[in-house]
Parts: structure tokens; sequence; C-alpha cells
């Protein structure tokens, strides 16, 4: 679309709506149906859990059902999330919601980096104190947690890749499934060989991998919230395309930044060559079609203005990239 200004300032803009990675209504429905199925099983494990844990006399089965319990807050977090983000924009809000899927991203890895350090804190204390582990009632609760949480970690995999919302929901749930595998496996090596120390150390093991996937989790929605350029984009490649196209001379107040995990935006001022209005128009539908192309920007806004018109006005530009 291009926008005219009086006389005065006549400025050009575009503004490309956006259309890359653009998700159908039944991805979304897919997305939420999978957490909502999430929630589910992991609402049935806390309460077999707990059950089973008290019945025993098991703290740790207990703990495990809790920690279970705590990512039912999070994925629903997550499912309201993915809901949110599908409102419109309005007056007070020109992005809409899209922002939501980070924020709850962000705040769900931080969730995650908190458990993380705890179990490491705990684990790191039995290293030197091992405790045992409760017999065969236990081994079977747990195993059959992991079967539980292993199903929900499947379906929420299939949407991991789409937003980073969605990916905090799979690590919760991933992570759940690590630590029941672990759980099991360090419970079935204690009750034949009595390994007590094999409990801690799988723990530390399972944290450490977890940790790196929150770690990139969190560096990645605090870069999009301090609207950081995006990750694959290298801006002064893309500056350099700018310039390199037929009458451009300048760029000014060049940006790149997103909202969300599919939405780019790239805002410019161009300073170019005195020229008629349908060449303008040719370079905004040529600059739209290659920041597409290979850059993945899809939301373009440039402001143009000819040799004369910056000469006339005497633009200032102390901010200007």
């Amino acid at each position: 679309m291009i926008k005219k200004t009086s006389h005065t300032h006549p400025e050009t803009h575009l503004h490309t709506k956006p259309h890359f990675h653009s998700k159908s209504p039944k991805d979304k429905s897919s997305g939420n149906k999978n957490i909502a199925f999430a929630i589910v099983f992991n609402i049935i494990i806390t309460a077999f859990e707990i059950t089973v844990g008290i019945f025993i006399g098991s703290l740790a089965l207990i703990s495990e059902a809790l920690h279970n319990f705590s990512d039912v807050g999070s994925l629903s977090l997550s499912w309201w999330g993915e809901k949110l983000k599908t409102k419109g924009n309005t007056t007070l809000k020109t992005y809409g919601y899209k922002r939501a899927e980070i924020l709850i991203a962000f705040f769900n890895s931080l969730v995650l980096l908190a458990v993380i350090v705890f179990i490491l804190v705990e684990a790191a204390q039995r290293l030197f104190h091992p405790s045992k582990i409760a017999g065969l009632s236990m081994v079977w609760t747990v195993l059959l947690a992991l079967v539980g949480n292993g199903i929900a970690t499947y379906l929420l995999e299939k949407d991991a890749h789409k937003n980073l919302n969605m990916k905090s929901a799979w690590l919760h749930s991933f992570q759940d499934a690590l630590f029941s595998l672990g759980i099991v496996v360090g419970a079935v090596l204690i009750y034949y060989f009595h390994w007590y120390i094999i409990d801690p150390i799988i723990s530390i093991v399972l944290s450490t991998y977890v940790l790196r996937e929150v770690y990139e989790l969190i560096t990645q929605t605090v870069n999009i919230l301090m609207e950081s350029v995006p990750e694959g984009i290298d801006f002064e490649k893309a500056k350099a395309r700018l310039a390199s196209l037929s009458g451009v001379k300048e760029i000014n107040d060049l940006h790149i930044w997103q909202t969300d995990s599919n939405t780019r935006f790239l805002s410019a001022h161009l300073e170019i060559e005195n020229m008629e209005n349908e060449k303008r128009t040719n370079l905004i539908a040529k600059i739209q079609k290659e920041m597409l192309k290979d850059f993945k920007i899809n939301h373009t806004t440039i402001q143009m203005v000819s040799v004369t018109e910056a000469e006339k006005l005497k633009l200032n530009c102390e901010h200007c990239n």
C-alpha cells in the first residue's frame, strides 16, 4: 500500500501484511487440543502419584507428584497464551496479543530454571547422603507416570517448532518424561543392586541436559522482548541489500525486529534519487519481495524521501543508525 502525504512532507510508506509461516485454523486448534490432552494427563498422573505416595509412605513419590502438578499450571498458561494470541488488534494494542506467546514462554522458562536449580541442589546433597527408594510399588507408579508423560510429550512435540510458547510447554512435559525415566532406571538399579547413589547422579545428568534447552529458550525470548534483530538475520547484509537497489542513495533509521515467533518487521528511512511515482512504486515492490524472500521479513514499512525533498525539508535524523 502506498501512502502519499502533503506536498510539504512528501514521504512514501509501505505496509505489508504478515504471511510467513501463517497457520490455518486447523493448526491452531491442534496445538490447543494437544496442550489440553497434556494437562489432563498431568492431572491424572498427579492424583495417582499422590494417592500411592500416601498409601506407601513415599515422600519422594509425593514430591514427584507435586512437580507434575506445577506443570499443570504452566501448561494451562501456555494453553491460555495460544488462545489469547488469536485476538485481533485494538486501538490500544496495535500489535494485538501476539507477544503474549513470548511473555508466557519467558515465564515458563524461568519456572523450569527454578525447578532445575532445586533438583540440582537436592541431587548434590544426596550424593553425600543417598536415600533409599521405597519398593516396587514406587517403581510401577513412576513407570505409569512415564507412559503418561511420554504420551503428553509426544503430542506437544508436534507443535513445539511452531512458536516459543509451544516449545516451553513441550520442554515442561519433556522434563517430566526424562525425570520419570530416570527415577524408573534408578529405582530398578537400587532395588536389585542397592546403588543408592545412582538416583542423584541420574538427576544431575538429566537436569544438565534440560538446562541447555532452557538457556536457549530464555535467550530467544529475551532477545524478542528487547526487540533485537531476529535470529538468522544478518543486519548488515539486509542493510547492504537495500543499499544495492537502484535508486537508493542512503539508508537511515533501519530497524528489524519481531513480536512473536512468526512475525518479522522492518522499518527504514530511505533517501532516493529523484524519480517518478511509478518508479517509487516499483522500488517499494522490489524491497518487499527481496526482504520476504531472502530474510523472511513479512511486515515492511518504508519511508522514502528524494534528494530534492530532503534538501527542502532539511530532515534531522539524530537517532538514526
